[in-house]
């Protein structure tokens, strides 16, 4: 490695694990078991780039591009899949702002404790220590526990201390607004002043005009690649006129699927891929006949068509009850109910009956769905029929509860 390089990033990839509906709970996980299908997404693909001693760089691109990412690897908190990365200093970071601060200790215990993450030893953060606690300007609140700072204080105090510990390199992630108006005017002058004393900057930042303000060169990641590097400025006009062109197509995407939901073509509360289309939904009652309106302890029949065009397999038809208000009151599914998954080749019909629905009076609506092997969603449709439960009852709720009451005891 040259040694007028500060930062060598050599062929490197990153991806990472996305679960379309991965279980959180034990519960999840042991009922849905075979919920874990995922997408591997490849966020930085074969990445190259150098960067020299005292240059400050920009990275810029539009969300999920990989520019924190790659700061983070830089920072060591994730590691490449392939490729290398060289980092020649001690590196000093602005991306999780009090990292390792314990609430209970006071301002100044805890300036020991990061600064000492940061690899400085007690002696060097004893030398320090008066010019962190009057950069955060945090002087009367420092013997306190930081849980009662407020997140300004936090922030500040956290900042204060990782540009105070004569860093190589800083990696900079969205920073530079903390605290109040005059506080961030602070912070920005501190960076331009560690620049000019030859330390090595990389910053992610939406903020264009303070990339121009600091950097000498601006790096343009998207899509997992670089696109363009050089003069801030010139990248920054080429990924502004990018952005332009992408939100007015998207803009024309969001009028187009308007008109079609105006027109009837496309709902709004329907999702999935198309591959099965529902249709032609049904509510009956006992003698089945079409309706809309049902008793407290009926039944009801739900009943629907599908389309097939293109097949399926492993599909799994569900039912959902949510009341008007957005409520969840019942799901059920035909693999919870021990069918084996369908594979869907040609059209059908679909039925089931709810016997002696015990629901307390008011309006509710039925989503109906079929899935791919239990997540992805080939046809789901919100408020496919809304229906309502009348009553002489006076029940607070949502069901309906047998119960017996014994009063024969109060006085």
């Amino acid at each position: 490695m040259d040694n007028q390089i500060a930062i060598e990033v050599k062929n490197v990839t990153k991806s990472f694990k996305v679960y379309y509906d991965k279980g959180k709970e034990l519960k999840e996980k042991m009922l849905f078991w075979k919920r874990n299908r995922y997408e591997n997404r490849i966020v930085l693909d074969n990445v190259s780039f150098s960067i020299k001693k005292g240059e400050a760089v920009g990275l810029v691109g539009k969300n999920g591009c990989g520019k924190s990412t790659t700061l983070k690897m830089l920072t060591r908190i994730i590691y490449p899949d392939s490729g290398s990365i060289t980092m020649r200093g001690r590196v000093s970071s602005l991306i999780e702002l009090g990292a390792g601060f314990h609430p209970d200790m006071t301002g100044r215990e805890n300036i020991y404790t990061n600064a000492s993450i940061f690899g400085l030893s007690k002696k060097e953060i004893d030398a320090r220590m008066d010019d962190i606690i009057s950069f955060s300007e945090l002087g009367q609140y420092i013997d306190n526990p930081v849980r009662t700072y407020s997140s300004g204080m936090y922030m500040r105090l956290a900042f204060s201390v990782a540009i105070n510990v004569d860093a190589d390199i800083l990696l900079v992630d969205e920073i530079l607004a903390v605290g109040d108006a005059n506080f961030q005017t602070k912070c920005f002058n501190k960076i331009r002043e560690i620049k000019g004393q030859g330390t090595t900057i990389v910053i992610v930042s939406h903020s264009l005009g303070q990339i121009e303000q600091i950097c000498d060169r601006s790096i343009w990641i998207k899509d997992g690649h670089i696109e363009k590097e050089g003069d801030p400025k010139s990248v920054h006009l080429e990924y502004l006129d990018y952005m332009n062109n992408e939100r007015m197509d998207e803009e024309e995407k969001a009028r187009v699927r308007q008109q079609r939901i105006e027109s009837g073509l496309e709902d709004e509360n329907r999702f999935g891929t198309g591959n099965v289309r529902c249709s032609n939904i049904k509510l009956l009652d006992v003698n089945g006949q079409e309706q809309g309106m049902f008793k407290c302890g009926s039944s009801i029949t739900v009943n629907f068509d599908y389309h097939v065009i293109k097949p399926v397999e492993n599909a799994i038809i569900g039912v959902k009850i949510n009341r008007i208000d957005g409520v969840y009151v019942y799901g059920i599914d035909t693999r919870i109910d021990k069918f084996d998954n369908f594979n869907m080749n040609k059209d059908g019909k679909v039925s089931i009956t709810f016997s002696d629905i015990p629901l307390i009076k008011g309006q509710y609506y039925f989503d109906i769905s079929i899935e791919y092997s239990e997540g992805l969603p080939e046809d789901y449709i919100k408020h496919a029929a809304k229906f309502e439960i009348i009553s002489n009852l006076e029940d607070m709720g949502v069901a309906l509860i047998p119960h017996k009451w014994d009063v024969s005891n109060v006085r």
